[in-house]
């Protein structure tokens, strides 16, 4: 089973790096007040539980990177801001958002930049034979994905791209895929999303 959160970094590099659910709790609530929103009336527009609402802004739940995107949306914000230290530059967020259950497989929210909607700006690494099946995104929506190193499979319904270092993909994200190291070295890419 996958995790988005882990007490204790295992490198320098994850020390730098915040949780991705560290700051949701206080601009959860600070985003819910502005908008004028009960926690019942959020959960609905989010489809999500009431207790899910009370457990985050609380910093007693985990929500998937999907769950949060929904959430941002319901709010009239986007993800970054839902996640990023408040006041902080979206520029740098550097946030863990995902682990996997290999110990190096990993997504880090390195950044946003304004776009229609946002640009964000990821680095990944799958450890071997690790999976990572992602929900569609808002119609519109992109990815743009470069493999640094190792093997990437990108899978839709109805295909399948074999991605080795240096190749890349340009892709309409508003469908189910998924992320597959097919390998036996981590695999490592930078991921943007276009919205």
């Amino acid at each position: 089973m996958s995790r988005i959160l882990r007490s204790q970094p295992e490198t320098e590099a994850e020390a730098r790096e915040v949780p991705v659910l560290a700051h949701v709790g206080a601009n959860l609530r600070r985003l819910r007040a502005a908008a004028g929103l009960s926690q019942a009336a959020l959960a609905a527009a989010a489809d999500l539980s009431r207790r899910t609402i009370v457990g985050l802004e609380a910093g007693e739940a985990n929500l998937s990177l999907a769950g949060l995107d929904r959430l941002a949306r319901a709010l009239g914000t986007d993800f970054v801001t839902l996640v990023a230290a408040p006041g902080a530059a979206h520029q740098r967020v550097d946030a863990l958002a995902w682990r996997g259950v290999h110990a190096e497989s990993r997504a880090v929210l390195l950044g946003s930049a304004p776009a229609r909607s946002s640009v964000e700006l990821w680095s990944w690494t799958l450890g071997p034979g690790e999976i990572y099946r992602a929900e569609p995104d808002p119609p519109g929506w992109h990815e743009m994905i470069v493999v640094i190193a190792g093997c990437l499979l990108l899978r839709f319904d109805d295909e399948v791209l074999r991605l080795e270092a240096g190749a890349h993909a340009i892709y309409d994200s508003a469908r189910a895929y998924a992320y597959e190291n097919p390998g036996e070295v981590c695999t490592r890419f930078v991921r943007s999303v276009v919205g």
